[in-house]
Formats: C-alpha cells, sequence, structure tokens
C-alpha cells in the first residue's frame, strides 16, 4: 500500500552553498500531523517548513515536494552512502509511490489531503553542496529520478505513516521523468509535455512555447 514514510520540515540554515546565504533544504522529519495547505503567492505547502529561495521553490504550484524511499536507497547503494529521510529536500518521503511515472495532473489522497502532481524537482547549487558529492547536479540529471512536485488541491494533515491513494490519472503520456529529461538534458522532448494540456504548469507551457517559436530572421 501507498503510504508516507515521514513527513519532513525545514528551517532556516546559514549556508554557504546557498546564493542567498541561507537554506531551508536540510529537513528533518517530525511526528504528528502537520497542516498542509495552497501557499498563496510563495512558500511551502506544509505548515511550519522553511523555504529560502522562493524564486525557485514552494509556490502554489510546488506547494509540497515528494520523494520515493526506494530512489533514495538506490542513490545510497550507489553512493555508499546512508541517506536520511529529508535529506533531498523532500516533505514526504514515500514508499511504494512510482514519483517517476507519475502522471502531471494526477490527484493522490494523501492523509486529509488532495495534492495534485505538478513538476519535477530541478536540481540547483544549494542541493549539490547539501549532497558534497563531486559533480552531483550532473549525476542526478543523468539519473532522471527527480521526485515530484505536488500543488494542493484541498487541504488537511498528513502524518507519517498515512495511506496515500491515487484518486485520478489523466490520460495522456506525460510522467514527471519525461518532462524532467525535456527540461534538462533533452530538450527536443519540450513539445510532447503539450499531450498534458491544461495539467502544464504556466512556466512549463512558457518554456515550450519559447521552444516552439522560430528565431526571428
Amino acid at each position: 500500500m501507498p503510504h508516507v514514510l515521514s513527513v519532513n520540515l525545514g528551517t532556516r540554515t546559514d549556508f554557504d552553498h546557498a546564493a542567498l546565504g541561507h537554506t531551508g533544504i536540510g529537513k528533518r522529519p517530525v511526528t504528528g500531523p502537520i497542516e498542509v495547505r495552497a501557499p498563496r503567492q510563495d512558500g511551502s505547502g506544509l505548515i511550519g517548513d522553511h523555504i529560502s529561495d522562493s524564486r525557485n521553490h514552494g509556490g502554489p504550484d510546488q506547494a509540497v515536494y515528494a520523494y520515493a524511499r526506494e530512489d533514495l536507497d538506490d542513490w545510497a547503494a550507489e553512493l555508499g552512502r546512508d541517506l536520511a529521510p529529508g535529506l533531498f529536500g523532500e516533505n514526504l518521503t514515500t514508499a511504494g509511490m512510482d514519483l517517476s511515472n507519475a502522471r502531471i495532473g494526477e490527484r493522490w489522497r494523501i492523509g486529509t489531503a488532495l495534492v495534485q502532481v505538478t513538476n519535477p524537482r530541478i536540481p540547483c547549487r544549494t542541493f549539490a553542496g547539501v549532497m558534497e558529492e563531486r559533480g552531483w547536479m550532473k549525476t542526478f540529471t543523468r539519473k532522471a529520478v527527480p521526485g515530484a512536485y505536488f500543488r494542493v488541491l484541498e487541504s488537511g494533515t498528513i502524518t507519517a505513516g498515512d495511506e496515500a491513494t491515487l484518486v485520478e490519472r489523466p490520460d495522456h503520456d506525460v510522467t514527471i521523468q519525461l518532462a524532467f529529461k525535456a527540461l534538462t538534458l533533452e530538450p527536443e522532448l519540450l513539445p510532447r509535455l503539450l499531450n498534458a494540456g491544461d495539467l502544464l504548469t504556466d512556466v512549463v507551457r512558457s518554456r515550450v512555447e519559447r521552444r516552439l517559436t522560430p528565431d526571428p530572421a
């Protein structure tokens, strides 16, 4: 049964590798129910979670970030080190959810909250600094297992151990992994993202439209 292994919150921490000099990426598991709601403009969708770089993280379309424990375990084996829940900056460390093959726009009931898959996570310098692995951004990008962002459709609470139930899966083939590849190393795939129709976020749609606009003569 798909479920949440841990709910992870971050606090503001000074960090030299972050563009702003501080970050909330190093999240830690918490106990008890955490309120989840759609942020109005920026910030996290989880009450008590800190986001420093609101330009690239958080906001309505990236309110909740989830990463699968199975994928963390694959990374742990590859890197030869333990990877604690929340290390990747994920709010939800999940089990039994194939986030790479989640389709853009699909809806999940997690705890009492209803959330919708939006975008893949794109690695940044802060993430590389946290991992302290040489060439980490390139390594993470090549593997194309980015985890998924969600928007919050219905507020609720999520607690470690809560079930995650797939409510609706759209009838298209645009997965988180496909979107990640298109947005990073394989831009020739960008037009395929239009198969998701209105379920694409404005940011991704703009990226596709720029790709399809011919250069002026």
